[in-house]
């Protein structure tokens, strides 16, 4: 299962200390994406990996970590990159 396969990879590549996923797909039925297999998800990370990191260096890191799986069983992911003190501060 794809989900699975999201989650597993976040946390090894990135042991965030809180991890949220969602699976949209069913949101994009008829959708290109959704035609050809690959699934629309939302994520929420929250790790000190992103300590000191732009918004888009922590994106990067989500996508090296999700590797072939996008563009394959992923079409679409959204996410919201957190580290735990701003996870703390309501972020």
């Amino acid at each position: 299962m794809t989900a699975e396969r999201i989650e597993q990879r976040i946390r090894e590549k990135l042991r965030p200390t809180h991890f949220e996923l969602v699976d949209e797909s069913a949101r994009h039925a008829g959708h290109a994406g959704a035609r050809s297999g690959g699934g629309h998800y939302r994520v929420l990370v929250v790790a000190d990996a992103f300590a000191g990191r732009p918004l888009l260096a922590r994106h990067r890191m989500v996508y090296e970590a999700l590797g072939e799986l996008v563009g394959g069983a992923i079409h679409a992911v959204s996410m919201r990159t957190l580290t735990p003190e701003e996870w703390k501060a309501g972020g």
